[in-house]
């Protein structure tokens, strides 16, 4: 038994041994980043400032690989498959990693089993509406869901995405009836909303902001739980429905079996990546807090996010579609 349990332990040091050379000499070939979204949308320009900061840093390629589509599990089904080894890396927001296993029966990769590196960004989010919706605040918007059950839609990067999520949880909380359309990212949503096809939407601040200011989008309300500093004047959700509160994060995780020494080692130099100055004022620009955190905080992180977001599609009764 003493032999055994001694051999198990070497095992277990020369694997960490190994694992801790291979990330003395990662990267030593191209990263790929995949996101499971269009390009133009927030995970998308983050990616790419994450990939440009690595390929400054490191030498190597990392190319940015957009696979959108089925509310993220395309793309995280690619990286679900891939070998452990930090050269195929996943980009997301929270669908793919937090709600689509409370809103699916059955998926093709298990979300709980990737390897967390960092929750990169997070960003407020706001509730628009077209100029042509006859309300200019949420109490008229809730009273003209409720006068007009199913006249009102509202626009989202998919289904099971926290703009869906949000928009379930306004009508659970307010009572108002509004259609739910779907749509495969931000880009095509947003602009749907600009031409009028659709009434409303849980956006993220960051793309709608410039419309908001050119007068082609009306915000109602911000989801953080204060005013925004950039719309002053905007009463946050929460001032009319307690406890309302939306944001969007993305974040970065490794297929299952990655080494941990890995995912510290990406994690650092996105860290350390987004402290530089440019990278800070274009974070700015986009409306986006750098969060950077390490992969046990991101852990930890998406737990609470699982919970929270399964219980909204629990009791709103959301069906995968």
């Amino acid at each position: 038994m003493r032999k055994n349990l001694l051999g198990r332990i070497l095992f277990g040091a020369a694997l960490v041994l190994s694992a801790a050379v291979h990330a003395q000499d990662y990267p030593s070939k191209p990263i790929k980043i995949i996101v499971p979204n269009p390009p133009g949308g927030g995970n998308d320009l983050t990616a790419r400032l994450v990939a440009e900061k690595l390929r400054e840093k490191w030498g190597q390629p990392v190319i940015v690989d957009n696979r959108a589509g089925a509310s993220g599990r395309i793309g995280a089904e690619a990286v679900a498959t891939t070998p452990p080894d930090g050269y195929t890396l996943l980009v997301t927001a929270p669908a793919s990693l937090v709600i689509n296993k409370s809103l699916y029966a059955k998926l093709s990769y298990d979300p709980d089993a990737f390897v967390p590196v960092s929750v990169i960004v997070a960003g407020p989010g706001a509730l628009v509406v077209h100029p042509g919706v006859a309300a200019t605040s949420v109490q008229q918007l809730i009273a003209f869901g409720k006068a007009n059950p199913d006249k009102l839609t509202y626009a989202s990067q998919g289904n099971g995405t926290i703009a869906h999520l949000a928009g379930a949880l306004f009508q659970s909380m307010t009572g108002a009836q509004i259609v739910h359309v779907p749509y495969k990212g931000s880009a095509p949503a947003v602009a749907d909303l600009l031409g009028g096809q659709v009434s409303m939407m849980f956006s993220e601040l960051a793309p709608a902001l410039v419309h908001i200011r050119a007068g082609k989008l009306r915000a109602l309300a911000v989801g953080s739980e204060k005013r925004n500093p950039l719309l002053p004047d905007v009463p946050a959700l929460s001032e009319v429905l307690p406890g309302f509160a939306f944001s969007y994060w993305i974040g970065m995780v490794a297929p299952a079996g990655t080494p941990p020494v890995i995912a510290n080692k990406l994690s650092a130099e996105i860290r350390e990546g987004l402290r530089q100055p440019e990278v800070a004022k274009r974070l700015v620009e986009l409306n986006l807090e750098a969060i950077a955190s390490t992969p046990v905080e991101m852990a930890a992180f998406m737990k609470r996010e699982s919970e929270r977001w399964g219980n909204v599609i629990r009791r709103s009764g959301i069906k995968s579609e």
